[in-house]
């Protein structure tokens, strides 16, 4: 069982940084970011492996955002640059203890209650 809590959003103005964190309580094996607006699915946002050094972007978010964990305080971290109006969302930490799509919302078994991040223009 893995139990996840989000922290760190917040109204903040286009080109802005901003920066997510996710305490994790129990043991994962891929951890990711997903972030849902009203009346759309929850999309994928970037994903690293808890014990492997591999992350993974959303193409809309390659080169703005970086996916980044401490093993020692078991915090996932998503800091966030040059925001832009359309990141905003409810950004989501989800974590699976078993392989799988790192992309596909449906692989994982994990979920935090999520932290909003509004960007104005």
């Amino acid at each position: 069982q893995v139990q996840l809590v989000e922290s760190g959003g917040g109204l903040v103005q286009a080109g802005d940084s901003l920066n997510l964190s996710c305490q994790v309580s129990g043991r994962a094996y891929m951890m990711g970011w997903f972030r849902q607006t009203p009346g759309k699915e929850r999309a994928f946002v970037a994903a690293i492996g808890w014990n492997v050094p591999y992350t993974y972007y959303a193409d809309s978010v390659l080169g703005r955002f970086t996916v980044s964990r401490n093993n020692a305080t078991t915090v996932l971290y998503l800091h966030m640059t040059e925001l832009k109006p359309e990141d905003t969302a409810k950004y989501y930490c989800a974590a699976r203890d078993r392989p799988g799509s790192y992309h596909d919302r449906r692989d994982y078994d994990y979920w935090g209650q999520g932290t909003q991040v509004t960007v104005s223009s």
